[in-house]
Parts: C-alpha cells; structure tokens; sequence
C-alpha cells in the first residue's frame, strides 16, 4: 500500500482535480440523470457490495501490469475512474454516454485505463483486468462497450462493461486477496452475463448535459 505521505498527495491531487471540475460549471445536487462523457465518479458492484478500484501496486503474476480490485470503503480516493470516449473527439464533455457505446475508464490517480487481455486472473483463473498506459494513453483493449436498456446509461440503473476486443464481462466473484492488499477483491472478465457484472455509478462529479455538447455543467 502507499505510503501516509503519498497517499496525502495523492488525496490532494484529486481535489485539487474535483474543485476544477466543480468550477467549470455550476454544481447542484440531483438524485436522478445520466451519466455524461468527462464524467469522474465510482462505480459499484450491485452483487457483491464492492466499489471498483486501482492502485501504484502490480500483479505478482500474469502480465505485471498495475491491478484493479474492488474495496468495500466508499470514501477511498483510488475508487475514481473518468468516462472517456473510445477515440479523440469521440465522446464529447457533457454529452450522455449511449448504450452499446464504446468508453475507456481512466483511473485518476494514475492515469491509466481499464484492460483486460488474454492472461489468468491470479485467484479465479478468471481473465485477467488491469490498468495500463500513461496520462490516459494507452491501446484498443482499453475499450468497454457500456451495456444497458433504453437509450441512454441512467445514474439509477445498473450495467454491465463488455469488453471491444475479447467479449468478457467486468466482473467480481467474491475471491479476496492477502497481503499487500488484504481484503480487496478480485476483478476479472468473465465470458457470460451475469448478477456478477451489474453495476451502478455511485458518487462522483457528474457532468450535466446541455444542449450545446462542448460546454458542461457539473452535478454532484
């Protein structure tokens, strides 16, 4: 795990980060909305209770790249992952994400994107999910294909993330990790649908839609 002094810098890097998003608009509370392109926020895995997560720590085995688990803690700051579109220009600030459109979930601590590639989950045997790149750059195995009903994805509702390039499904079955993150779950593909991959966007700065898509309101 981080060390205390880099986990505060940490903390105050994504701060610093939701007060700018704060600022380029004005911020209101809602219940209800969509989930908008630039959007930072948490997201939960409705089956098994734990928020999507990321940190500076590598797999031990597979592929070595940085891990992604899931943690039951709601106030943890490396549970923030930014929607992104699948190319430059390709999903404007502000503008709703549909569904079966194709998204990159950037970590906000680190800077890398959500992956997953033909390697072994560590625990499950599962298909391996990391997060790879640097500054938000990194290859096509970054993309997700946003999974719902109706037109749009809905704050309220669940969904899955199927993967463009291998058709597995952003997962959690319950394995649990020891030392040096004891506690955190294993995230992985899975090949089918299931109750575990359904989830739902939690806290975070939502930008709100307008009808002008490249000016953004942000929500709470």
């Amino acid at each position: 795990m981080w060390g205390a002094s880099r986990g505060r810098a940490a903390q105050r890097a994504l701060l610093a980060l939701l007060l700018a998003l704060l600022l380029a608009g004005g911020a209101s509370k809602t219940i209800a909305g969509l989930v908008t392109c630039g959007s930072v926020l948490k997201l939960l895995n409705t089956h098994h209770r734990v928020r999507l997560h990321s940190h500076d720590i590598k797999y031990g085995s597979g592929s070595g790249q940085q891990s992604v688990t899931g943690v039951e803690a709601s106030d943890d700051a490396n549970s923030y992952w930014r929607i992104r579109g699948g190319s430059e220009g390709g999903c404007p600030r502000g503008v709703p994400v549909r569904c079966g459109q194709a998204v990159r979930l950037t970590h906000v601590l680190t800077g890398k994107n959500l992956h997953t590639h033909h390697f072994p989950s560590p625990l499950s045997n599962n298909q391996e999910v990391s997060a790879f790149g640097e500054d938000g750059e990194g290859d096509d195995l970054d993309l997700w294909t946003v999974r719902c009903s109706g037109q749009h994805w809905e704050r309220e509702a669940t969904v899955r993330f199927q993967h463009v390039g291998t058709s597995v499904f952003l997962s959690v079955t319950g394995e649990q990790y020891g030392n040096p993150i004891r506690g955190q779950h294993e995230v992985h593909g899975m090949p089918s649908a299931n109750t575990h991959n359904t989830w739902k966007a939690m806290e975070g700065i939502f930008i709100k839609p307008g009808a002008d898509p490249s000016v953004g309101h942000d929500e709470l």
